[in-house]
């Protein structure tokens, strides 16, 4: 048998992406899980791409059996797109990556071996940076409640140094020197173990975009597995490739998102009155967002486009002017 032929046959790892009008970097993303030292199988499943990324990573990849394109012809959500690619995935490990997410040629391979060695661990995540090399904020985070929210909004958490008020952004704080139990990891990069998410379920598709990823390391938790962290593996993720074209339906999804996860985990453990201001408090918050990309984007209408002054108006005379 043929190294493509036993590749296609037994993937160790199964790599789900996501796509929606990711562009080149599609085709990237796919081609460095491809050049993974270990059996992959690749599956995009497209949210109705409008733009030319499928195009692209079809004439990169040119038939290779290892790649699965599954066109949903429009766009379902993060959640119920990744939902409908699991029963292709045959692999014990499945990753569930950003289609603006570059791995390297190693990074699968140490993953999978970290997971095969802490059968505890229902879920990992590593060390996502930037392109510039610098840390992002979701690499290694905390599940957010009411009170740390407040305090990232507010930018509060600025002026503390400790971990526990910092824990929304902990950058600040030394890396960790080998894997560690987290809270939540990277959404751009999740790494499941297969019997695990037999047992948790999948992705709850009442979120649209943004937050699903937060709902499920709950119930990965809740359900007695672990959250792992794997500090010296790291991704380069192109941030925000497939959510620029409207920023305003995003901040919209977000702010759902965040209301649905706070009543579905953590409104009950607060006093009624509390929990109804913290429903408010979002929506309040969306509409401030939401106001202030509109007036950003007049703002940029305006200086692309400058009005023509009273100088420039024709029919006027010398006096007018």
């Amino acid at each position: 048998m043929s190294a493509a032929a036993l590749d296609r046959a037994t993937p160790r790892v199964s790599v789900i992406l996501v796509n929606y009008n990711a562009g080149a970097l599609l085709a990237e993303a796919v081609a460095a899980v491809l050049a993974s030292r270990l059996p992959v199988e690749v599956i995009v499943s497209d949210n109705g791409s409008g733009d030319d990324s499928l195009a692209l990573l079809r004439a990169a990849n040119l038939g290779d059996p290892r790649l699965t394109i599954l066109e949903q012809g429009a766009n379902l959500g993060f959640a119920s797109a990744n939902n409908r690619a699991l029963p292709r995935a045959r692999a014990e490990h499945l990753l569930f990556l950003n289609p603006d997410c570059l791995v390297g040629t190693e990074t699968l391979a140490r993953m999978a071996d970290f997971m095969d060695g802490r059968p505890d661990v229902g879920v990992a995540g590593c060390l996502v940076l930037n392109p510039d090399g610098t840390e992002q904020i979701a690499s290694r985070r905390s599940i957010p409640n009411p009170w740390s929210a407040l305090e990232r909004i507010l930018h509060l958490d600025r002026w503390s140094s400790g971990a526990r008020e910092r824990r929304l952004d902990l950058r600040r704080l030394p890396l960790p020197t080998r894997p560690v139990e987290v809270e939540a990891v990277s959404g751009s990069f999740i790494f499941v173990r297969r019997r695990a998410l037999e047992e948790v379920g999948p992705l709850d598709e009442g979120y649209f975009l943004h937050c699903e990823d937060l709902d499920w390391f709950v119930r990965f938790q809740r359900t007695g597995w672990k959250i792992a962290l794997v500090p010296d593996v790291n991704v380069i993720h192109h941030k925000g490739a497939c959510s620029r074209s409207d920023p305003v339906a995003v901040e919209r999804h977000k702010h759902r998102g965040m209301e649905r996860f706070f009543r579905k985990h953590q409104y009950q453990a607060y006093p009624r009155p509390f929990s109804t201001l913290v429903v408010l408090g979002i929506r309040a918050h969306f509409l401030g967002v939401r106001l202030a990309l509109l007036g950003r984007s007049l703002i940029d209408r305006v200086v692309r486009h400058p009005r023509r002054t009273r100088a420039q108006k024709p029919g006027l005379d010398a006096t007018e002017r």
